[in-house]
């Protein structure tokens, strides 16, 4: 999991549903009004609206296989782990 870890980033912006990095404006979703939302990826937010109606569980099963076709140091087993340390912590799931 080296280099992974989402605690390593402290300066590094993640979407607040999905976890996954914003490294840039370009991967910023967008507000009702066109601008660019700050806490949520293009993937989870567009136009004011998330783009999907998941639960928690349901986007932590999407990005663990997301994880694991993108770091395949990474085994299901430690993706699962992280992902249920960090999505209870983003803005969308932390009301749940």
């Amino acid at each position: 999991m080296e280099g992974v870890n989402i605690n390593n980033f402290e300066d590094q912006k993640f979407c607040q549903s999905c976890a996954m990095p914003l490294a840039g404006e370009e991967l910023y979703g967008t507000n009702a009004d066109g601008s660019k939302n700050e806490d949520y990826c293009i993937y989870c937010y567009k136009d004011g609206e998330f783009t999907s109606d998941m639960s928690m569980d349901e986007m932590m099963n999407f990005c663990i296989d997301k994880m694991v076709e993108l770091h395949p140091d990474i085994d299901k087993k430690q993706a699962t782990a992280m992902m249920q340390e960090v999505f209870p912590n983003l803005k969308r799931w932390a009301a749940d």
